[in-house]
């Protein structure tokens, strides 16, 4: 018997050294990212590496938000993850409702076009033309209608809300609520963890827009910062990248790989601090309503 503890023990020594290892190449990219954003400009010219600044110095931050076209950017990816992911959350939420109800009539050819959406994709042009079209190319709107809603999603939470009972939907009519009332005050309050976690898939996807910006955005002032960060990681010599580049502080230039590692700490910080926020929702209980007899 003590071998055998003693054999587990170390197993799972093993086991949490070996995720322990894991984590640290895994998190050894972001701090070398930060640390150099952190560096003082003269200290990272003299070194060929920088594990652990000498000198901590916010010049690259001064500079990037003192930058109007990186202040621009960063405006424009806001709104998105903001105002698109409210939207979206409105319409995926309201369609899911809509046909998790029985009585809707052509329900099932619904449920079978929606799943299509998720088998077959029509490729970049269709959508092209679509926003074309509808005059949306250089406008904010057009990163924001094409992806207003997924079908995948739609089916999800339809599943969520078919579990939530028919009595408390009844219970409301009976009270004279309307659809759209059982909708907003009580289907969407018992929903909160569902909406939480689809909230978080469709703000990320909304922070991290940049595809659809390079199909349909040419103005520089809607650009979102996941364009301007590409531009600035690859190019130091295209035009909006040049007018970040070329900073100095005082007589001191600032490097432009500071620039670009405090750019990617901008950018990714906001999305890691939007998951201790909701993870209280992915723990609780998806089913919160109940009847009792």
């Amino acid at each position: 018997m003590n071998q055998r503890t003693t054999a587990d023990k170390w197993f799972e020594g093993s086991i949490l050294a070996a995720l322990i290892l894991v984590a640290i190449v895994m998190l050894f990219p972001f701090y070398y990212i930060t640390a150099v954003s952190f560096t003082s400009p003269i200290e990272y010219l003299q070194k060929t590496i920088v594990i652990f600044p000498e000198k901590w110095t916010l010049d690259s931050y001064r500079y990037l938000f003192s930058n109007n076209v990186f202040i621009q950017a960063a405006g424009v990816s806001t709104f998105l993850a903001t105002v698109g992911t409210a939207l979206s959350l409105i319409i995926t939420s309201a369609g899911a409702y809509a046909l998790s109800r029985k009585r809707l009539q052509g329900r099932r050819v619904l449920l079978i076009l929606i799943l299509m959406t998720t088998l077959f994709n029509p490729g970049i042009i269709p959508p092209y033309l679509v926003v074309r079209d509808l005059h949306l190319i250089n406008t904010i709107w057009a990163l924001i209608l094409p992806v207003l809603t997924s079908g995948w999603y739609v089916i999800l939470m339809k599943g969520f809300f078919d579990s939530i009972p028919d009595e408390l939907e009844e219970a409301a009519k009976i009270d004279g609520a309307t659809d759209m009332g059982v909708w907003f005050r009580i289907i969407l309050p018992l929903s909160l963890p569902s909406l939480a976690a689809f909230g978080l898939f469709y703000a990320v996807a909304y922070w991290n827009t940049f595809f659809s910006a390079v199909l349909y955005i040419t103005k520089p002032d809607l650009r979102p910062l996941q364009i301007v960060l590409q531009q600035l990681l690859i190019d130091s010599s295209s035009s909006s990248s040049g007018e970040i580049a070329n900073s100095m502080v005082g007589e001191i230039a600032i490097p432009t790989d500071t620039l670009k590692m405090a750019a990617v700490v901008i950018a990714t910080v906001p999305i890691l601090l939007v998951y201790p926020l909701l993870q209280k929702h992915f723990a609780k209980g998806v089913m919160v309503g109940s009847i009792k007899g």
